[in-house]
C-alpha cells in the first residue's frame, strides 16, 4: 500500500489538533483517528439536515427533498395538478410540518448508528462506499417506521387526507394506488409515501454534505 505522508494537522469535532507520521493509508483509515473524522462528517450531515428539517421555509426549498419524491407521489401530485393546483402547495407545506416533527425521532436514530460505526464500516469507506450509503442501510428501515405514525398523524391533523379525497372524487386513480377503496385516498399509503420522502431527502442532504467536505479531511488516507 502506498505511504503518505500528512503534513497537515487534522482538526476534529473539539477543534483539537492531531499530527501524524508515515503510515499504511489503510492502518489510518481505520484506526481511531480516521473513524473519529469520519463520524464527525455524518454527525455534522446529520446536524446540517435536522436544521434544514426544522425550518419549514429551508425545506421547501430544498432540491435535494424535491429529489427524494417516491414516483407515486409524484404521479399524484401530477394528477392533483390538472384537478386542483393548490393542494399540492397546501400537500407541499403540510409534509414540511411533518418533516418538522419527526426531528426528534429520526435524529437519536442516525446518531446512535453513527457511533456504532466500526473498522469493518471504514474499510468499505475507503474501498469506495459512501459513508452515507451505509447509514442508510443501518438505518432507512428503522427511520421510515419509527416517524410513519408521526407523518400520518400530522398529514390527518391538517385534513390532507379528507381534502385529497374531496378533490379527487370520482376519480378512483390515487385510490388504487394508495390501497383506498373505490375513490379514496388510503391515509397510511400516503403517510407512508411522504415518509420515505422525508428520509431518503434526509440522506440526500447527508450524503451532499459528505460530498463537500470528505475530499479535504480524508485525503491524507487516500480517499
Amino acid at each position: 500500500m502506498k505511504k503518505y505522508i500528512i503534513a497537515a494537522a487534522l482538526i476534529i469535532g473539539t477543534g483539537a489538533v492531531i499530527t501524524t507520521s508515515v503510515q499504511s493509508c489503510t492502518t489510518l483509515a481505520t484506526s481511531d483517528m480516521g473513524l473519529s473524522i469520519i463520524k464527525r462528517i455524518l454527525l455534522n450531515g446529520i446536524d446540517k439536515g435536522m436544521g434544514i428539517y426544522s425550518n419549514k421555509e429551508a425545506f421547501l426549498q430544498n432540491n435535494m427533498v424535491d429529489k427524494a419524491l417516491p414516483k407515486e407521489l409524484r404521479d399524484i401530485n401530477t394528477t392533483l395538478e390538472k384537478i386542483a393546483p393548490s393542494l399540492v402547495a397546501k400537500e407541499r407545506d403540510y409534509i414540511a410540518q411533518a418533516a418538522a416533527y419527526t426531528v426528534t425521532t429520526s435524529k437519536p436514530i442516525l446518531q446512535d448508528a453513527v457511533n456504532s460505526l466500526n473498522a469493518q464500516d471504514v474499510t468499505r469507506i475507503m474501498q469506495g462506499t459512501t459513508a452515507t450509503q451505509i447509514l442508510k442501510e443501518k438505518t432507512s428501515q428503522q427511520l421510515i417506521a419509527a416517524i410513519a405514525p408521526k407523518v400520518d398523524e400530522k398529514l390527518n391533523e391538517y385534513g390532507v387526507v379528507k381534502t385529497i379525497n374531496t378533490a379527487l372524487s370520482g376519480s378512483n386513480f390515487l385510490g388504487s394506488l394508495l390501497g383506498g377503496n373505490n375513490n379514496t385516498v388510503n391515509s397510511g399509503g400516503l403517510s407512508k409515501l411522504a415518509s420515505e420522502q422525508l428520509v431518503n431527502g434526509l440522506f440526500n442532504i447527508i450524503e451532499d454534505y459528505e460530498h463537500q467536505n470528505s475530499k479535504s479531511l480524508l485525503g491524507p488516507f487516500g480517499k
